[in-house]
């Protein structure tokens, strides 16, 4: 089990223990690692994602670090967590965890937390995010298409080619537009291909996650141009390009204050 006893674990936080059961490659670059443990079966309706919160996430422990990963989905009576790892070679702790992973391996985690679920009273559902968001946007649709299958959703997925094309649940009101960037900078593609296209009619809620580079223009377009609600809108850098995540999180809240400073009044 990773070392718990130098991480930085939020004071009255516990660590929870779980073990690696199945591992799956998705795509080239995302794989599937299911844990279990008596910790999961614990778990509130609130941080289930079929029935709760669809970015609930859970914090594993990796020697002194703390990393957030979405949690796909949760099964309390098999006492299972399934999360999808983004991994690029050897870069990061958890992508490498996660890639060389076997049933038997053990890990801690922190959690879980989230806030976030799509309102059934909208007219249509905007999900824009790149890997890093989309078992979050997987986990919404499944909610969204359970209890209400012709629900309108259009999502704009940023992945590397058509190769890295990531299982999402289908629906007959459901649009994906796949935003390959072929080389082309982290975000660009993807926010020039929600700004271009049509804006749908009605109540819209948006959910926006991932790159922050990504994030802050397609924020600024929904609330500024398009007079999105702020109460329907879901945004956040899960990640910026060219930072290690400690890097990130140290800039995170300097980010945010001018990201919100664009569109405050």
């Amino acid at each position: 089990m990773s070392d718990v006893t130098k991480a930085r674990v939020p004071t009255g936080k516990s660590v929870f223990a779980v073990t690696v059961s199945r591992t799956e490659w998705l795509t080239p670059s995302m794989v599937r690692v299911a844990l279990v443990g008596d910790a999961v079966t614990d778990f509130p309706d609130a941080a289930v994602p079929s029935i709760g919160h669809t970015d609930t996430y859970v914090k594993l422990v990796f020697g002194e670090a703390l990393r957030a990963y979405t949690v796909r989905s949760a099964d309390r009576d098999a006492g299972e967590l399934v999360i999808d790892f983004v991994v690029h070679g050897d870069q990061g702790l958890a992508g490498p965890w996660a890639a060389a992973a076997v049933p038997g391996d053990s890990i801690g985690f922190v959690g879980p937390g989230g806030e976030w679920s799509p309102r059934a009273d909208a007219d249509a559902h905007l999900l824009v995010g790149d890997e890093a968001a989309l078992p979050a946007i997987a986990a919404s649709l499944e909610q969204l298409l359970a209890r209400q299958p012709d629900a309108r959703a259009l999502v704009f997925a940023e992945i590397e080619d058509s190769a890295h094309v990531y299982p999402l649940p289908s629906g007959p009101n459901v649009e994906v537009q796949w935003i390959h960037r072929d080389g082309a900078p982290y975000g660009e593609r993807l926010v020039e291909a929600v700004l271009a296209a049509p804006y749908p009619a009605g109540s819209v809620e948006a959910f926006v996650h991932g790159n922050a580079d990504m994030v802050r223009p397609v924020r600024r377009y929904l609330l500024r141009d398009r007079g999105l609600a702020r109460e329907h809108l879901s945004a956040s850098g899960y990640w910026r390009a060219g930072l290690t995540d400690e890097a990130w999180r140290a800039a995170k809240r300097e980010f945010n204050a001018a990201m919100e400073s664009e569109t405050a009044g």
